[in-house]
């Protein structure tokens, strides 16, 4: 199997569970709804999990734009390689939002609530401040990607490495996710963000664009810092890269800060478990 295949192919099933969870417990009239974010988190967890066992003896298994800059910033991937991976986690990402939205068709007919539809797709912030949204997103990107590089660097039973790590990931939902939903992956957010443009959801509201830059500007850079901090604290190398990195991300910070107005006019509904 080709690598980028694999990739749209894991993305695809991430979504799949991923976003079948936010659907499962928030649209009208399925059985489980009201499961809450316990059973998103672990949902989602299970996702990666699931993705990973699928692809990962073909391509490592990415599924994440984040991670596969992340690595390869500190030279543990092909940077020939990095954009066909992330077309085809955005792809794959897309297909599997349009495939969620075909298994709970009637369930998004029956909700009345546009803001629900629209999570079931992307994330959005519980409170709206782009600055603190970034930062949010900074975070558990970066605990994601130095936590992979940490569990690569263990030696588990044979075939124990997709769990260990979709439980990283229930880790980040419960612990982090929040503030902002977690996407703590562009492909994630930015893949069925776009197929909730393109389908015919009926009632839907806009995909809210205003927002959509963060879910990927904070996890690639979260990523990137992740396994650069990796590399400096763990391998006791690359400190220039990660001083200069992080003096951009700075600057990107600064930026964000002062052009950032608190409470803005960019999230759905709170209360929603995306």
């Amino acid at each position: 199997m080709s690598v980028y295949i694999a990739e749209i192919i894991g993305t695809m099933l991430l979504i799949i569970f991923g976003g079948g969870v936010v659907a499962n417990v928030n649209l009208e009239k399925s059985k489980a709804q009201g499961g809450g974010w316990i059973v998103v988190a672990f949902g989602w967890g299970f996702a990666v999990a699931m993705a990973v066992y699928a692809v990962g003896q073909y391509s490592d298994a990415h599924i994440n734009p984040a991670v596969t800059l992340g690595f390869a910033s500190v030279g543990e991937f092909d940077w020939a390689l990095v954009p066909g991976y992330i077309a085809s986690q955005v792809i794959g990402a897309m297909i599997g939002g349009m495939i969620v939205f075909a298994h709970f068709r009637d369930h998004f007919t029956e909700t009345n609530d546009p803001d629900v539809k629209l999570a079931v797709f992307s994330t959005d912030p519980a409170i709206p401040n782009r600055f603190s949204n970034f930062i949010s997103e900074f975070i558990g990107t970066a605990v994601l990607v130095s936590g992979l590089l940490s569990i690569g660097a263990n030696e588990f039973t044979e075939g124990l490495n997709p769990l260990i790590v979709g439980f990283l990931i229930t880790a980040i939902g419960l612990s982090l996710g929040g503030p902002t939903g977690y996407a703590i992956n562009p492909a994630r957010d930015l893949g069925p963000r776009i197929a909730h443009a393109l389908l015919p959801i009926p009632g839907k509201r806009d995909s809210n664009w205003a927002y959509a830059p963060i879910p990927i500007l904070g996890p690639i850079f979260g990523g990137i810092f992740g396994a650069m901090a990796y590399r400096s604290f763990f391998l006791e190398e690359g400190y220039v890269e990660l001083a200069i990195f992080t003096a951009v991300t700075i600057v990107v910070l600064g930026v964000l800060r002062f052009t950032t107005k608190r409470h803005e006019p960019m999230a759905s509904n709170p209360d929603v478990k995306n």
